[in-house]
C-alpha cells in the first residue's frame, strides 16, 4: 500500500502528514490505523475496568470505532482523488488548504462548549457526570477529550469533502461546451462519483454512535442533522458527476 511518506504533503490529510513527518519512520496507513485502534481501545477498556464502569466501555468503544472507520474512509477517498486525471485545483483545495482542520477545530470547540457550559446549565445530570461521575480521573478525561478531537476532525473533514465535491461538480462538465479545462473524461467522472459516494458513506458511518447518545439530546439531533446534510450534498455532487446529467 502506498504510504504518506511517498507523497507530497500537499496531497495528504493532516493526520497522514503528521505520520510521514516522523524522522526515520515509515508506517503504512493500515498499520497506522491499527495502532490507533489498539491504543485508544486498550485505554478505554483499562479505564472502564479500573472504574468498574461498563458505560465507559460502551460509549468509549463506540467513539473509538467511529474514529477508526473515519480514518479508513479518509484513506479510501484520498486514493480516489489522488488519481492523476483529477483536476489539480480540486486536489489542492481538498488537501493543501487544510480547511478540514479549521472546521474540525470549530466542531471541537462547539463540543467542548456543549459538554462543559451548555449541558451543565440545562441539566444537573450532564452526559459527563452520568458517564464519569462528579470527579472524573484526569487521565480518563484527557483520553476522552483526545478521542473527541479525533471525531471532531473527521466531521470537519466530512464537511469539507462534501462541500468541495459539490463545488467541483458544478465547475466541471463532460460535454464539449465551455472551456476545455473544465471538461472531464468518463473515467475521471467515475472516480469522482466514487469519491462522492465514499464521502456520503463517511457521514453515514457516524450514525454508529447515535445509539449511545441520549435519545432526543442536542448532541444526537445535531449529529443526525449533520449526516443528513452531508449525504444530501454528496449525493447531489454524485448526480452532477454523471455524464448524462444536465
Amino acid at each position: 500500500m502506498t504510504t504518506a511518506n511517498s507523497m507530497d504533503f500537499g496531497e495528504t490529510w493532516v493526520y497522514e502528514s503528521i505520520i510521514s513527518a516522523l524522522p526515520g519512520i515509515e508506517i503504512p496507513n493500515t498499520l497506522a490505523i491499527g495502532i490507533q485502534l489498539v491504543f485508544f481501545e486498550t485505554a478505554v477498556l483499562v479505564f472502564a475496568a479500573l472504574d468498574d464502569n461498563a458505560t465507559i466501555a460502551i460509549v468509549g468503544s463506540a467513539a473509538v470505532l467511529l474514529a477508526t472507520l473515519g480514518s479508513v474512509e479518509m484513506l479510501r477517498i484520498s486514493r480516489l482523488v489522488r488519481s492523476r486525471s483529477v483536476p489539480t485545483i480540486y486536489k489542492r483545495l481538498l488537501f493543501g488548504s487544510k480547511v478540514e482542520t479549521v472546521l474540525g477545530v470549530l466542531v471541537y470547540v462547539a463540543l467542548v462548549t456543549h459538554l462543559f457550559v451548555f449541558e451543565p446549565r440545562q441539566s444537573a445530570q450532564s452526559i459527563l457526570h452520568s458517564l464519569l461521575g462528579p470527579n472524573p480521573p484526569v487521565v480518563v478525561m484527557y483520553v476522552l477529550l483526545l478521542v473527541g478531537w479525533d471525531i471532531s476532525y473527521r466531521i470537519g473533514t466530512n464537511w469539507w469533502a462534501s462541500l468541495l465535491g459539490l463545488w467541483r461538480a458544478g465547475r466541471y462538465r463532460f460535454s464539449g461546451a465551455g472551456p476545455r479545462e473544465f471538461n472531464l473524461d468518463p473515467e475521471t467522472a467515475r472516480l469522482l462519483r466514487r469519491a462522492d459516494s465514499e464521502t456520503a458513506l463517511f457521514g453515514l458511518l457516524q450514525l454508529s454512535i447515535v445509539p449511545v447518545l441520549e435519545s432526543g439530546s442536542v448532541l444526537q439531533n445535531v449529529l443526525i442533522a449533520h449526516v443528513i446534510a452531508v449525504v444530501a450534498v454528496s449525493g447531489a455532487a454524485a448526480i452532477l458527476m454523471t455524464p448524462n446529467s444536465p
